[in-house]
């Protein structure tokens, strides 16, 4: 009996069984691949859907909230009843009597139902009425048409977010003020229209007349203060570190800080700004030049890693050659290097200025969630800003101001958006220009 092995054959066999543990192994690879990219593509999908809802949620209810029912009055007045009227409070009451008795023409109600069709109109009604009748007393009397604010309960019923068919105990309007709304509709004296209110006023208890104006204005005023002192400061600061810093511990525990400084959360600058800027020297609270303050002490960590990150991806080719031509070490970094870091300096600042425009807990601690009803026309003046607006406009028990929330939070996106899309265009235009 021959037990001699066939090396050939004896070489084939362990080839072969390489070839199946190889072929093995590619297939489990393959599979965990597979497996892994699934997981990728779900958490993308996920992600993708939350986003979506997210979006669609804020859209769905903060359109109506660009719009306002409107109602169609004709005002009887008399110059000689406005001009015996001496204080401004009675001038009003007078405005309010107008206003009451062309609404009770409107719905063909008695006179003593006056106090009972108040609810149909805003709060504001009165002062739209005085604006507009400004010149009365110059007149002998007449009639004048226009439309004032419907108030917001009259607004959540036209826009169904109130429904007819609650029971009466849980709606804020009775039976009787729905039957008048749809006479009004009916006889077309009621409408949506543009809210104009909306984006040129300020804050106000009335939820019809809120508007974002105030806002805007708060947060461009904090965000100029922010950019005036966080770019100059924070750019400085970069190419100090980066051009001329010698590299021992000092420097090592600089770097190591402001990447800590990074990470610190909004919070505490808020407490070290109301500790700092408003109790020891004694700034004015609620004001764009704290609030500036204290978001450049946020916004500067960021800066200052961007500008930082830029220089560092200019080649030192480009240096080399500019000092072998007998530049200084001033003028290569001012002439040369800065030029072809400013893309990224740019684009840094940027992200740093909408991360800025976002911030809310440092603000708050500062006093700028204080209700703020006029527009700011100076850093020193009260203000707030559009994050913190909606911040307080979410904490608000009117159902109206789900939307104005809602509203707000598109306004703000649409900022953050134009900022990114800024910093993208401006990064592309100095990228063209050194080409």
């Amino acid at each position: 009996m021959n037990n001699t092995i066939d090396p050939e054959r004896l070489r084939q066999r362990l080839a072969d069984a390489r070839a199946e543990r190889l072929q093995a192994s590619l297939q489990r690879r393959h599979r965990k691949e597979a497996v892994f990219r699934g997981l990728g593509l779900g958490a993308v999908c996920l992600a993708l859907g939350f986003l979506a809802v997210l979006l669609f949620t804020i859209f769905s209810q903060g359109m109506s909230a660009f719009r306002s029912s409107h109602v169609q009055l004709t005002l009887e007045f008399d110059a000689q009843r406005l001009g015996d009227a001496g204080s401004e409070r009675e001038r009003l009451e007078q405005y309010q009597t107008w206003l009451d008795e062309a609404l009770l023409r409107a719905l063909d109600a008695p006179e003593s139902r006056a106090s009972a069709v108040r609810p149909l109109l805003s709060a504001a009604a009165v002062y739209q009425v005085r604006d507009r009748l400004e010149d009365v007393a110059a007149r002998p009397g007449g009639r004048a048409t226009l439309w004032v604010l419907a108030s917001d309960e009259v607004d959540l019923i036209q826009t169904g977010v109130v429904d007819r068919a609650w029971p009466e105990a849980a709606r804020s309007l009775s039976d009787q003020h729905l039957a008048w709304i749809d006479r009004l509709s009916e006889a077309e004296l009621l409408e949506r229209r543009y809210n104009r209110a909306f984006f040129t006023g300020a804050d106000s208890r009335e939820p019809e007349v809120a508007g974002i104006w105030g806002a805007v204005v708060g947060s461009f005023l904090t965000l100029v203060v922010t950019l005036a002192l966080a770019f100059p400061v924070g750019v400085a600061t970069a190419v100090y570190l980066e051009e001329f810093a010698p590299r021992n511990r000092l420097t090592d525990l600089i770097e190591l800080n402001i990447n800590n400084l990074a990470a610190v959360p909004s919070i505490i600058f808020g407490l070290l700004g109301l500790a700092i800027f408003i109790n020891t020297l004694g700034m004015p609270r609620s004001a764009p030049l704290v609030g500036g303050l204290v978001l450049t002490l946020i916004t500067l960590p960021t800066i200052i890693i961007a500008t930082r990150s830029a220089l560092r991806a200019v080649p030192n080719s480009l240096r080399d050659a500019a000092t072998g031509m007998g530049a200084s070490r001033l003028q290569v970094t001012l002439h040369h290097v800065l030029p072809m870091a400013m893309p990224g300096i740019l684009t840094g600042t940027i992200i740093g200025l909408a991360q800025a425009l976002g911030e809310t807990a440092p603000l708050l601690m500062i006093g700028m969630v204080a209700f703020i009803a006029n527009v700011p026309s100076g850093f020193a003046d009260p203000a707030t800003v559009l994050p913190v607006q909606i911040f307080i406009w979410s904490d608000s028990p009117e159902r109206a101001f789900i939307a104005k929330t809602s509203a707000a939070i598109m306004v703000l996106l649409g900022f953050l958006a134009v900022m990114n899309l800024a910093a993208v265009l401006l990064r592309r235009r100095f990228e063209h220009r050194l080409k």
